[in-house]
């Protein structure tokens, strides 16, 4: 497809798909993305296909499907990092010390408060023991934002933590 009946086709539905995609990804970056991603493929047909009957149907159709795609990778994706900050639950176990039965209890409340991105790098850090070039691989993310969220999430720990430092000490 050129771009001029690529251009065209974004004038006409862009500002349509997006709030349609909007409800499914309910935050506006999720749903940009989707948005470029329909315009990619889109990119990639030709407009001769049989599938060009109703253009706004097929262009619509496409941006369904990909948003139901996305919608099963994060339920996928959700249910993963439930797993793991279950697992991760099990490692603060905390046997039979009743201190250390609220240490661990706090513990698990600050670690299930942080925001998914740095509950997964604290995670892979700290039980698991990756470096920041293994995390940066495995979650296909930049080096450094792989270190950041990590420092992010230690600062949060540490003020949600503080509290019950002062009580030990």
């Amino acid at each position: 497809m050129d771009s001029a009946e690529l251009s065209r086709l974004y004038d006409a539905h862009a500002a349509g798909l997006f709030h349609y995609l909007l409800g499914f990804a309910k935050a506006e970056a999720d749903a940009r993305d989707l948005l470029q991603e329909v315009f990619i493929r889109l990119a990639k047909v030709r407009p001769m296909d049989a599938a060009w009957k109703n253009e706004r149907a097929f262009i619509y159709r496409i941006a369904h499907n990909l948003a139901v795609d996305w919608l099963r990778q994060r339920r996928t994706k959700d249910r993963v990092l439930e797993e793991c900050a279950e697992d991760a639950a099990g490692r603060f176990d905390p046997g039979g010390d009743p201190d250390a039965r609220e240490f661990a209890a706090r513990l698990r409340a600050a670690f299930s408060e942080l925001p998914d991105e740095q509950r997964s790098v604290a995670q892979l850090k700290l039980w698991e023991g990756l470096t920041f070039e293994e995390i940066s691989e495995a979650q296909d993310i930049p080096l450094n934002t792989a270190a950041s969220r990590y420092r992010y999430a230690l600062d949060k720990l540490r003020t949600l933590l503080r509290p019950i430092y002062g009580e030990l000490q």
